[in-house]
């Protein structure tokens, strides 16, 4: 389903923008290619990498925000915690037990990849209240919150990071929501484009930009190599539980690298994700996945059978924790697509993102 659930992008805008299956596709690619060079598992760090989406809803970080205002008087909802689900209890693919069979260490990672969740190391904003299904799922299976996640996380971690910049570049030019003359004001862009142009005088443009982003791209994965480099040096952890211990990251990128893509990220906020087509997109979107979320808890009927069946038992109220958990989880699943059928569907209206 992640081929058809959009970054930034609804799915009829086009079909070479970013979805979040090839967004985990890139991401995947990245950390396979940073664990080799530092001699990390590989597999760990594409499992983490490629797991490490599943949990989001249609319509990109738009409708996870519709759906966590929708379940504020239930917990609220966090894709991060909705991938443990995912992987946990929604899969139900095998006959002796649900979710999928992931070691301790992918699961840490999914959970722990952008650091720690509790205690002193933790961003407190992230700590204020843990999600519900990531307590749950701890109570039995320690994930050691309070800690850096192996290395393996933190290197996908900054692959999401490294692919996101990167592929919103792409996007963004070809959507023309800035161009390339607007690039080369950007710090970390400018140079690699101007040296990209230079060297190869009259390229097509789209050569040009293919060519910039895959050295933007080798840039930054040098830059953590580097800076990996040097802190496991001089740390020299013997094993995965003294990286955890360390109470910092040994993945990461260099000081100047972190500042010039502050300044590549606030261009794209400014002139991508606040764009006014964007904005519109992103109020339709949170405008659906408000209204099916309302339309399946006033009348369980709309949803199918099976799912119906796991809902609180006829009779009692609607309205609670359970029943509304139920439904989110219903609606994180769904496509793009698919969400915009439903709503037309149970409301009667077509609303499209455009």
């Amino acid at each position: 389903r992640l081929q058809h659930k959009t970054q930034v992008f609804v799915y009829h805008e086009g079909d070479h923008y970013r979805t979040r299956l090839t967004h985990s596709l890139e991401v995947a690619q990245i950390a396979r290619s940073i664990g080799r060079a530092l001699g990390l598992d590989e597999d760990l760090a594409e499992a983490v990498s490629l797991a490490h989406d599943l949990g989001h809803t249609p319509f990109g970080h738009a409708g996870e925000e519709a759906l966590d205002q929708a379940m504020v008087s239930f917990g609220g909802f966090d894709h991060n915690a909705q991938t443990l689900r995912v992987l946990t209890k929604l899969e139900r693919r095998y006959a002796e037990f649900d979710g999928l069979n992931l070691t301790w260490e992918t699961l840490e990672g999914v959970v722990k990849h952008n650091g720690p969740m509790t205690g002193p190391l933790a961003d407190p904003a992230r700590a204020v209240l843990l999600p519900a299904a990531i307590v749950e799922y701890v109570a039995g299976h320690d994930l050691k919150l309070d800690t850096y996640p192996g290395a393996e996380a933190q290197v996908a971690a900054l692959a999401d990071d490294i692919a996101y910049n990167n592929h919103d570049i792409d996007d963004g030019l070809h959507a023309g929501l800035f161009s390339i003359d607007d690039l080369t004001e950007v710090a970390l862009t400018g140079p690699v484009f101007a040296g990209v142009a230079a060297r190869y005088p009259g390229v097509e443009e789209g050569r040009l930009i293919g060519e910039s982003i895959r050295r933007l791209i080798g840039g930054m994965v040098e830059d953590v190599l580097a800076e990996s480099r040097r802190r496991l040096a001089s740390a020299s952890p013997r094993s995965a539980d003294e990286v955890r211990g360390l109470g910092r990251p040994v993945i990461a990128f260099s000081a100047d690298m972190v500042e010039a893509q502050k300044g590549l990220r606030g261009f794209l906020f400014e002139r991508m994700y606040r764009h006014e087509r964007v904005n519109r997109m992103t109020e339709d979107a949170r405008k659906i996945v408000r209204e099916l979320f309302g339309c399946y808890m006033s009348d369980l009927a709309g949803l199918p059978a099976e799912w119906r069946a796991r809902a609180d038992a006829p009779g009692t109220a609607q309205g609670t924790p359970r029943t509304a958990r139920l439904i989110a989880d219903y609606i994180a699943g769904m496509t793009d697509r698919f969400a915009l059928d439903e709503h037309k569907r149970l409301t009667g209206s077509l609303t499209d993102p455009t």
